[in-house]
């Protein structure tokens, strides 16, 4: 989790509407605008619920290799689940339930049907920027002289999670620090009899939009969704009620000339943007948290623009393009060298914010069975998996299964959530009564709006519950 709250308003009334609107778009407050018809995007993460926090089942082991368990049968679970299923509140439910081990289809419904996704695409995103870094990428940051002696420039390489000041070794976001960086360039410059310099960005690497025109013009000032850069503060992490800036890499910049004040240097800031010549003399470099560590944090808190950013530098480093569509088709492409059937596939981004995304719960499923069963095609992306939500502990699940009637799934669920208006969705995987690892995917579109996105999670909370309560056979 982020371990972050929400900033307190104290500006009027008018701004505390505000914040209260974006937490309840955002899942994290009931009330009235979850059921409002106007478009709302992914759930953040929720307050860990005030019951015995339980323990997490670690769901690397069983995926990585074959249970021992019993498996259910398609008859028995469907016998289990077929009230849960009917739940009026799901609307229009797409769902396929298999076991982990051996990619056996233990349950479809409807699961051919492309619906819209909402967050659960970002499991499709993960598989294609698992499948494009190599095992243990980090994302370097540089500082480079620039073409005059008092020159530097700050070189963006991807790393949007920098801490201002120091960096912090055990962290994922602030790994890397500007601070560290900017020690580095004072001690290599002070050595040369510098002591006044400029600085630039070049934030050329993987470049393009900041946001989406798929997505509701509000989003980002809202908090739904960072602006999407190769670059960005470990601090200013978009989250709703408190958007991050609209421009990272500006917000970058001046964190870093601030940290090259504190180091003794007089600083000026050029924001026009600049590019590192070819073989400019370095000055100093960060390295950030393994690609892999931000990938999972992304999926963990639904962070939508990190998980834009890292597609999009995967689809760069692939040849392919850096716009929102180009990234999408760069994700189809790759699931579909991977072997996964895309038919029905149809999306114009990497984190499901657009209501234009639409996906069949068999390709989510078939995602998932590529870290189950994937025989060595992506091992990296079972521990994306593995690393997913858990339910009542972490993420965007940590505020869920904590009523009687999920508590049983509370360590025993990890999943990514998916929320927009009318649409609710839940994949990911889940150890049964007798310890088998069933992976899931359930998309439902269409929710009513009497009961909203409140009844849809609750209603999936309980279909999971019930995978993990029986043995199903």
């Amino acid at each position: 989790m982020r371990g972050r709250t929400v900033a307190a308003v104290a500006a009027g009334l008018a701004v505390v509407l505000l914040g209260y609107g974006a937490l309840d778009v955002a899942d994290r407050v009931p009330g009235p605008l979850t059921r409002a018809p106007l478009p709302v995007a992914a759930p953040r993460p929720s307050p860990a619920p005030t019951v015995t926090q339980p323990r997490a089942v670690d769901a690397a082991g069983p995926l990585a290799a074959a249970s021992t368990a019993p498996v259910p049968t398609p008859a028995g679970l469907r016998a289990a689940l077929a009230a849960r299923l009917a739940d009026p509140r799901l609307g229009s439910l797409g769902a396929t339930v298999r076991d982990a081990a051996t990619g056996e289809h233990l349950l479809d419904l409807d699961a051919t049907t492309p619906r819209i996704p909402a967050s659960t695409v970002k499991l499709l995103a993960a598989a294609a920027v698992d499948a494009t870094f190599p095992a243990g990428a980090r994302l370097t940051t540089r500082a480079v002289a620039g073409g005059a002696p008092d020159r530097v420039v700050l070189v963006a390489g991807g790393d949007t999670l920098l801490a201002p000041g120091r960096g912090d070794p055990s962290a994922v976001a602030g790994r890397a620090g500007l601070g560290d960086l900017a020690r580095q360039v004072a001690a290599a410059l002070r050595a040369g009899g510098t002591a006044r310099v400029t600085v630039a960005l070049d934030a050329s690497y993987a470049a393009g939009a900041t946001t989406a025109p798929t997505w509701a013009p509000d989003y980002r000032p809202s908090g739904i969704t960072g602006a999407v850069a190769a670059i960005g503060l470990s601090t200013q992490r978009a989250v709703p009620g408190r958007p991050g800036p609209a421009d990272p890499g500006a917000a970058s910049l001046q964190a870093f000339a601030a940290a090259l004040r504190g180091a003794g240097l007089t600083v000026a800031v050029d924001p026009a943007p600049a590019r590192a010549g070819a073989g400019a003399a370095a000055l100093g470099a960060v390295i950030s948290a393994p690609v892999a560590d931000q990938l999972a944090l992304a999926l963990r808190d639904s962070d939508n623009a990190l998980t834009e950013s890292l597609a999009r530098q995967a689809s760069a480093r692939s040849g392919g393009g850096t716009g929102f569509p180009q990234v999408a088709a760069f994700v189809r492409a790759t699931l579909g060298r991977l072997g996964v059937d895309t038919t029905g596939v149809s999306t114009v981004d990497a984190s499901g914010l657009s209501r234009e995304d639409r996906v069949p719960a068999r390709v989510v499923g078939d995602v998932l069975g590529l870290a189950a069963t994937g025989s060595g095609r992506l091992p990296s992306l079972r521990g994306t998996v593995a690393d997913l939500a858990v339910g009542g502990l972490s993420g965007t699940l940590a505020g869920r299964y904590d009523d009687p009637a999920t508590r049983a799934g509370a360590g025993v669920v990890h999943g990514k959530t998916g929320t927009l208006t009318g649409v609710s969705g839940l994949a990911g995987t889940v150890s049964t009564a007798d310890g088998r690892v069933l992976t899931f995917a359930l998309l439902a579109n269409d929710v009513p709006s009497a009961t909203g996105t409140p009844g849809a999670q609750e209603a999936l909370d309980e279909v999971v519950t019930t995978l993990a309560g029986c043995g199903c056979r």
